[in-house]
């Protein structure tokens, strides 16, 4: 069976992960015969959206890990904690934390940073030759995790896509149902809420990113 390491970049679409993608996500890895650790980066969001009206809430802070235990039923450790060879892949759902936590492309586009622990966890497990799965906005990090020349979607937005080229990756364009795998660096993609307008349409290519993911494993 293999195990998988599942990162969350907290809980909400606006502000941290994408729950939809999260969840499904876990529910494609047990339904393919998988294994998963959830963990997160001890660290405050970059910011708390009310996801009722999607302005920023004013003075308010939370910390990353703390709002991914609500999806991970608490089962959840510090990003800090996680071991490469424990795991057999990594995957990364998507939802703004992942651009806004996980990385501040949302912000700094295709000048971004990645938070370091995240970084350094995601290139041990491409230099142990495992595979990496990124889903919806998450792929923005494919090219600096696996080197210049990765291939990756976000689906079809071309200014993302833009940016995706000036930071050295190649940008496929990926509809919803399905995933792209670059194999030579073995990462997989998927869209999802890139594009998707509905759960069962994000269902889809999530599990076909599963799919490709845990078949490089």
């Amino acid at each position: 069976m293999s195990r998988v390491a599942v990162v969350l970049a907290g809980c909400g679409v606006y502000d941290g992960a994408e729950i939809n993608e999260a969840v499904l996500s876990l529910l494609c890895l047990e339904q393919q015969g998988a294994s998963y650790q959830c963990f997160a980066p001890d660290i405050e969001q970059m910011h708390v959206i009310n996801h009722l009206t999607g302005e920023p809430a004013e003075g308010e802070s939370r910390n990353v890990l703390v709002e991914a235990a609500r999806i991970a039923r608490g089962n959840i450790l510090d990003l800090g904690a996680a071991k490469v060879e424990e795991f057999d892949a990594l995957l990364v759902p998507g939802g703004f934390g992942a651009a806004k936590n996980l990385c501040n492309f949302a912000v700094a586009g295709a000048e971004m940073e990645i938070q370091p622990d995240f970084l350094e966890l995601a290139r041990a497990f491409h230099a142990a030759g495992k595979p990496i799965g990124l889903i919806c906005i998450a792929p923005v990090m494919a090219a600096a995790i696996t080197g210049e020349g990765t291939r990756c979607t976000i689906g079809n937005d071309q200014d993302t896509a833009a940016a995706i080229a000036s930071m050295g990756g190649e940008h496929l364009e990926c509809p919803v149902s399905e995933a792209r795998v670059d194999s030579e660096r073995k990462m997989v993609t998927t869209p999802a809420y890139m594009l998707a307008g509905s759960v069962s349409e994000a269902y889809a290519g999530i599990g076909e990113c599963v799919k490709e993911v845990l078949a490089l494993a």
